[in-house]
């Protein structure tokens, strides 16, 4: 990470809060292709992840009586 706020072992809130903001930093940049690329692929991945193992259930079918 860049920028004069960033400490060696920060931890607790406030990194967590720092990481959250560098990675919005690092999702909304509109002028790095490659970030872009490799956000929108992320999300493309997780995307078909999530269909994959969610085609498994069939929400129509009966259940079993218990």
């Amino acid at each position: 990470m860049t920028g004069a706020a960033v400490k060696k072992g920060s931890s607790g809130p406030s990194g967590v809060a720092e990481w959250i903001s560098s990675a919005c930093r690092f999702a909304a940049d509109r002028n790095d292709f490659r970030r872009n690329l490799l956000v929108n692929l992320g999300l493309f991945a997780a995307g078909v992840w999530v269909a994959r193992n969610l085609s498994d259930f069939d929400l129509m079918s009966p259940q079993p009586v218990a």
